[in-house]
């Protein structure tokens, strides 16, 4: 009688432990699933600029109907959606003015910076007017500045996002290599030039992808989706120096954030 007693009381005991268990993983499937929200942070690769097409009321952050954010909100209807991104944002910009629409209900997040940090804009700027030894040494300075900087204020951008917005599964885009070597065009650069510039992309994926691995973050690489669409490759999804308007030089076209962009996004969100 007794043991009958102990089995029953042991049985209503795991019984308990398993309702609860059961409750509480149920409770967190239920907050992961209210969690559909879809929020774009970033800079001009995440905005759109260089694929036209832009939203009259983002202004001079020119986000376009054209950028993989929102291609794909348009194709997967999230709960809601904030298009936060903005032409020109470096880290700091992210941490100011883009983290607001982040919160319990964000359940995925696309981000690209770092490029405007490390001196992208300069670097393109150097390089195409002035002396390839100048242009070697902005590069290098450049990738100095990934080794010693960028990693602490990607880190400070990547935990905010945590912290905001802990049910969102967080997709970090990085940036294309921008030349086909060898290829079939005149840029006014020297191969060496064009060599460097590629190398410099290499080297900020990198740092980028690492700072957003131990953040436990998604990387999407472009790289292998812009291969054989770079500037001189014939069939270029990026912009070229454009001296009539040339704030799109060397951003995705159209083709770039719908072909380059959207499907590596699509695959890891």
């Amino acid at each position: 009688m007794r043991r009958s007693r102990l089995t029953a009381y042991v049985t209503s005991l795991l019984l308990a432990a398993a309702f609860a268990l059961t409750g509480a993983a149920t409770a967190q499937a239920s907050q992961q699933a209210a969690a559909t929200g879809y929020v774009a942070l970033g800079d001009s690769y995440s905005s759109g600029v260089g694929a036209g097409s832009y939203i009259s009321s983002s202004g001079d952050c020119k986000r376009s109907t054209k950028a993989y954010p929102y291609l794909w909100a348009a194709a997967h209807s999230p709960s809601s959606f904030d298009f936060a991104a903005c032409s020109g944002a470096r880290t700091g910009d992210v941490l100011a003015n883009q983290l607001s629409p982040l919160n319990s209900g964000t359940g995925l997040v696309s981000i690209s910076v770092g490029g405007n940090d490390a001196g992208f804009a300069d670097v393109m700027t150097t390089c195409v007017l002035q002396s390839e030894s100048t242009c070697l040494s902005r590069v290098n300075t450049a990738k100095a500045y990934v080794d010693s900087t960028l990693p602490g204020k990607l880190d400070s951008v990547y935990s905010a996002i945590s912290s905001r917005a802990p049910a969102a599964q967080v997709v970090v885009l990085g940036y294309p290599r921008f030349y086909k070597l060898n290829g079939s065009c005149v840029t006014g650069l020297s191969e060496t030039e064009r060599a460097a510039i590629n190398g410099a992309a290499d080297y900020l994926d990198s740092a980028i992808a690492k700072r957003a691995a131990d953040h436990g973050f998604t990387f999407g690489d472009v790289r292998p989706t812009f291969t054989n669409h770079e500037i001189c490759s014939g069939s270029a999804w990026l912009h070229s120096v454009n001296w009539l308007n040339i704030g799109e030089s060397y951003h995705p076209t159209a083709a770039g954030q719908s072909g380059g962009y959207l499907p590596v996004f699509t695959a890891a969100a």
